[in-house]
């Protein structure tokens, strides 16, 4: 037995040391293939790493931010609508959310939970995950979502704990919480925390309440799961789970949590595109405007700026107050004009085209057809021409726009009704402009972005009637020195074949066939007498009112020098309008119009700061009596209903009592159109200019008679509504004084007192003749 015990003692101890050896063996092997997989996952060979500068600048397409003059974010524009938020507005509540739900030892780790990671490995993630924000964050930056192939989800996996090391050793923990609230998408063109909260909840993060963070930071999990508006029951739970696991971090008491999770659901949810919001007309002019600033302002390094994801942030003029309120008072007259313009088409035959032939009306309609998104997108198909005609035959299901529903209604219709469905709308166009700064204030293009792309502020020129009269009598007033109470013959004056660029003798009526007696300049412009208009434009001829209308900011190549413009036979954008206008309440300067003010890259350097613009166009004297003559418009002329006690019937159902009831100066002119298809008013008070025009796309479209069809009717209640929103909020310090008196005034503009005194010289003078 000894010998025994002998032969078997070196047997066992050469096994034992068999198996230490094997354990090493395996244990050093499987360090250094892990730590080869490590270094071969950060030399790339598992696929690209990103490198230091990448680190340094993660690529996360930055939406253009579009701000008010007030502060307010009137838009974006972006492929991805992400806006960065700093750390340090970050509401707490928010981050305590996110760290207790998705990575409790956040503060705790380099990077790579340790514990996490052999807990899910134990536990083959039965309890838990063990991804940290870090890890999760690399993951959203540089490569997505994971794999199902079980190769490539531990290449990923290597390759996120490598950059999320990388990360932990270049950013602070603040700096990659930001980062990973930025980046994060949470549907619905919310990406990033601002946008979320924004378009969930309308407000600012730092306005959360503790309830709608923890909705946020639920999301976190899978946004495309708990979408609070797919599926509110589900976001619920998964918010009151985040307010467990706060309650659990001590973050909030259990008092709290219970409170916290018996709140209903709250979402308030505020879409943000490119049709949506306020101002969008607006922000589709300034979107071109920013291409071509891009276009002609290179990046540092030569390169071209990208107003969808360079994070631009963009300064306007526009005023959100006051914006809301344009649109507000467009939609709300729009509506009842709209509403009294179909009630007088019930029996047209043309549906609302008046005074054209059938194949006039197709011919408009086939114009249509060929410049509608339907043709360009048949046609790049190459699809044959009478395939796409027939196309337009075919009913189909569509979303009407409809002022009894401001989504649109759901109908059959072929294309072709469509067309001439949209065509029987009356549109606007509405700009506000402070004429001192020209600093432009509020701008309406159209009655509905979605539905009518065309804008009505500077793409449209339409046929201005007798706004464009002020115009005439300025360059009178300034060549002759004329006064308001300057009066003429109220009699048919003729300018013959061959003057002022007259073809044929030219002896234009007045609209309203009233002749006879003198007539004051002031009272001539306040009822719109087109034949003192004449005898003025005989007067100066049409040259020098060009020239002067040229010095306003208007585009005159195409304006011919013949005697018509007297009566506003041109074409000019409410753009122009404005302007021009502006400057008479400026004493005589003008000012061009301002829509950016500051343009700042991501960082906050300035790369485009706004430098006014102005010219001295009349004289300060000539400014003010043309005001003057203006304010005789709302005093006695077509504006006088902004005084008077006087309402569409269409508002009585709408504005009970006095719709207006202003007492303060207004300088203002309406116009009207010959067949009554454009309606104007210009109305200015001293520190605001507005302008609004009142049509159809098609001028064949419009209403049959004068008492709707004209500026006073169609276009000024939008500016009476308009101004009393405006007034009534007095943070906007818009003026009620009086327009300022030059000094050294040498024109008489009290005509009461010239008349006063003319009649004292006709007893003096018995007999004689007056010339005047």
């Amino acid at each position: 037995m000894a010998t025994k015990k002998a032969t078997n003692k070196p047997a066992q101890k050469t096994s034992f040391k068999k198996y230490i050896f094997w354990f090493w063996a395996l244990f050093i092997g499987g360090i250094s293939i892990i730590v080869l997989l490590f270094c071969m996952a950060s030399w790339g060979f598992f696929g690209e790493m990103p490198e230091f500068d990448q680190l340094e600048n993660p690529e996360t397409n930055l939406a253009t931010e579009v701000f008010s003059s007030d502060g307010e974010t009137l838009g974006k524009y972006y492929n991805e609508n992400r806006t960065p938020i700093k750390y340090e507005d970050l509401p707490e509540n928010l981050i305590n959310a996110l760290v207790a739900t998705e990575d409790v030892r956040y503060y705790d780790h380099s990077g790579i939970d340790a514990f996490g990671t052999l807990r899910a490995f134990v536990y083959l993630g039965s309890k838990g995950g063990a991804s940290t924000l870090s890890q999760q964050l690399a993951k959203q930056l540089f490569h997505g979502e994971g794999s199902q192939n079980i190769i490539a989800r531990v290449s990923q996996k290597m390759k996120e704990w490598i950059i999320a090391v990388r990360l932990e050793e270049n950013y602070t923990k603040q700096e990659i919480l930001a980062m990973y609230f930025n980046v994060y998408d949470f549907n619905n063109n919310a990406v990033g925390v601002r946008s979320a909260s924004r378009i969930y909840f309308g407000k600012e993060p730092n306005e959360l309440e503790i309830e709608e963070a923890a909705v946020l930071a639920g999301m976190f999990k899978n946004s495309s799961l708990y979408n609070p508006r797919r599926n509110p029951e589900g976001v619920t739970n998964r918010r009151n789970v985040v307010l467990s696991q706060m309650a659990k971090a001590n973050y909030i008491t259990e008092e709290e949590k219970v409170e916290l999770q018996a709140k209903p659901l709250k979402i308030d949810y505020h879409p943000e595109s490119h049709q949506s919001g306020i101002a969008t007309y607006f922000r589709m002019y300034l979107r071109d405007f920013l291409k071509d600033w891009a276009k002609e302002n290179p990046t540092p390094d030569g390169g071209t700026y990208n107003i969808y994801r360079d994070g631009l942030k963009v300064y306007t003029s526009i005023d959100s107050r006051m914006q809301k309120y344009a649109e507000d008072a467009v939609s709300k007259h729009m509506k009842n004009l709209q509403a009294k313009f179909d009630e007088q088409n019930k029996k047209n035959k043309g549906v609302a085209f008046r005074g054209i032939s059938q194949d006039a009306i197709d011919k408009i309609v086939t114009r249509a057809m060929k410049n509608s998104d339907r043709w360009y997108q048949m046609k790049e198909k190459n699809i044959d021409e009478e395939k796409i005609i027939a196309s337009f035959d075919k009913k189909t299901e569509m979303r009407v726009f409809s002022w009894k529903n401001e989504k649109g209604i759901d109908t059959l219709m072929t294309p072709r009704d469509s067309i001439i469905y949209y065509k029987s709308f009356l549109n606007a166009g509405m700009m506000s402009m402070t004429p001192q700064t020209g600093e432009v204030k509020a701008w309406v293009g159209g009655i509905n972005f979605k539905h009518f792309k065309y804008e009505h502020v500077k793409q449209a020129k339409r046929q201005v009637g007798s706004t464009f009269k002020p115009f005439l009598y300025a360059t009178a007033i300034d060549q002759l020195h004329l006064s308001p109470c300057y009066e003429l013959p109220n009699t048919i004056h003729t300018i013959p074949a061959g003057k002022h660029g007259v073809t044929k003798d030219w002896s234009p009526k007045n609209s309203g066939g009233e002749y006879g007696g003198m007539v004051s300049l002031k009272d001539a412009l306040a009822n719109s007498l087109n034949t003192i208009s004449a005898r003025l434009m005989d007067k100066v001829g049409p040259e020098p009112v060009i020239d002067l209308i040229g010095k306003l900011g208007v585009d005159t190549e195409n304006i011919p020098p013949v005697a018509a413009i007297a009566l506003g036979s041109v074409d000019l954008s409410v753009f122009e309008m404005v302007s021009a206008y502006s400057t008479f309440a400026n004493k005589g300067v003008y000012v061009k119009p301002v829509i950016v003010t500051r343009i700042e890259d991501k960082n906050g350097t300035i790369l485009y700061q706004h430098v006014p613009e102005s010219r001295d166009v009349m004289s300060e004297e000539a400014a003010y009596v043309t005001i003057n003559l203006m304010e005789g418009v709302t005093h006695g002329g077509s504006g006088t209903r902004l005084r008077t006690t006087w309402s569409p019937p269409y508002y009585k159902d709408v504005v009970t009592g006095h719709p207006y009831g202003f007492k303060n100066a207004i300088a203002g002119k309406t116009g009207t159109t010959q067949n009554q298809s454009d309606g104007w008013f210009m109305g200015i008070v001293p520190n605001l200019t507005t302008g609004v025009w009142v049509g159809a796309e098609d001028r064949s479209v419009h209403f049959p008679t004068i008492t709707y069809g004209q500026g006073a009717t169609m276009a000024l209640p939008i500016w009476g509504l308009y101004m009393k929103e405006v007034y009534e909020d007095k943070d906007l310090d818009i003026s009620k004084s009086e327009f300022e008196k030059p000094k050294d005034l040498s024109i008489e503009v009290d005509c009461d007192e010239v008349k006063e005194n003319q009649d004292n010289e006709n007893q003096d003078n018995t007999g004689e003749n007056l010339d005047f």
